[in-house]
């Protein structure tokens, strides 16, 4: 039999733990069946937000790297659709493989489509029903091309099956970023007294924070208010550990904001960390601050509560049944929250259906249905 391969595409640190467990499926159990071939873009390019994700996961090292760098939505997209053009017609894939809502998903779907080549979208159905955020744009594109279409939870049915998306091309198989969480939780907990003495932090007794989202970095007075929630939060925080994106870095500095933040005494400004680093800082905190998507999930299965300083979240589940609560950037909502999860106060969560840490098989014996 000859084999089929399978190119699987990653782009930023996102991809990495939804990718990983599919990847190791694929060569754990179907090396017989498949040839998977695991490309990086390069979108996110240095080191802290890259590479340290590969060891950390037990990747191995990509076999192709595109390099395509920073730039613009649209330069970005452009130059990996030049080079993914180029690999697909150098390696004649039998099936492509895409993860979540950035700029090389959507480029490498537009490819693989002109190209008729099958795709697979890892995360598909998610909707923020917010088309000012890129990631939404990028998401449905990807879904309207692929032939499988894994769906992490409930609220992505409804959303393909509204949008048209034939039953067909549907898979409910759960989320692979929980099976990377599950994964790595016990490693990540071997860690977590090293960085309690780095930071001089106790368990349950700090927060945590991240921020990119353009909406709140990237508009001076909401970057304003964040800043002087965080001075507030300073009565019942001993600590909050804030790792710094570079966006929001050169935000902070182009805002002379950046001051006052260092000038926080219990807020902790950080590089950007490696994942265990990151999920064990997770697992131990008493309250998460965040605009990401991932990070809902994550502190969902952790048990974390978690708090979205959005006004909308793509992953509804989170809010329905997990430790997750959406409060935008109403400062005395978030405050009132934050006070309640260092009293030991939440909301009782649950774990959704099917995050159990098997995603990567079920898309796996989808893969083989499809493909032999």
């Amino acid at each position: 039999m000859t084999k089929k391969k399978i190119i699987l595409v990653v782009g930023a640190r996102p991809n990495f733990m939804k990718v990983a467990p599919v990847l190791k499926s694929i060569r754990e159990h179907a090396s017989d069946w498949f040839e998977a071939m695991l490309v990086h873009t390069g979108q996110h390019y240095d080191a802290n937000m890259s590479d340290i994700f590969f060891s950390d996961l037990d990747m191995p090292q990509p076999d192709r790297f595109l390099g395509v760098g920073s730039g613009s939505h649209a330069e970005q997209t452009a130059r990996v659709m030049i080079e993914m053009e180029k690999l697909f017609a150098q390696e004649q894939p039998d099936l492509v493989i895409v993860a979540g809502d950035v700029n090389s998903t959507l480029a490498t779907a537009i490819v693989a489509a002109k190209a008729g080549i099958p795709l697979g979208h890892i995360e598909s159905g998610l909707r923020s029903f917010d088309r000012s955020m890129p990631e939404e744009i990028n998401r449905i594109v990807a879904d309207e091309f692929s032939d499988l279409c894994f769906v992490t939870e409930p609220s992505g049915l409804k959303n393909l099956r509204a949008e048209g998306i034939p039953e067909s091309r549907i898979f409910f198989v759960g989320n692979t970023m929980i099976d990377s969480v599950m994964a790595n939780t016990g490693k990540a907990k071997l860690v977590f007294p090293a960085l309690a003495k780095q930071f001089d932090i106790e368990a349950r007794k700090y927060a945590l924070v991240t921020l990119h989202r353009p909406s709140n970095v990237d508009d001076k007075e909401n970057l304003t208010l964040l800043t002087g929630l965080f001075e507030q939060m300073q009565t019942f925080a001993p600590k909050i550990i804030f790792p710094v994106h570079p966006r929001t870095r050169k935000k902070l500095e182009d805002y002379r904001l950046i001051e006052r933040v260092r000038n926080i005494p219990s807020l902790e400004m950080i590089d950007p960390i490696g994942y265990l680093y990151f999920l064990a800082l997770q697992s131990m905190a008493a309250v998460v601050l965040t605009d990401s998507g991932g990070i809902q999930e994550e502190t969902t299965l952790l048990g974390v509560p978690c708090i979205t300083l959005r006004n909308n979240t793509e992953r509804p589940v989170t809010i329905e049944q997990g430790t997750n609560e959406m409060t935008g950037l109403d400062m005395p909502a978030i405050l009132a929250l934050s006070k309640q999860a260092f009293e030991g106060k939440w909301k009782k969560a649950s774990i959704p259906d099917l995050w159990d840490g098997k995603a990567g098989e079920r898309i796996l014996a989808v893969l083989k249905n499809f493909l032999t």
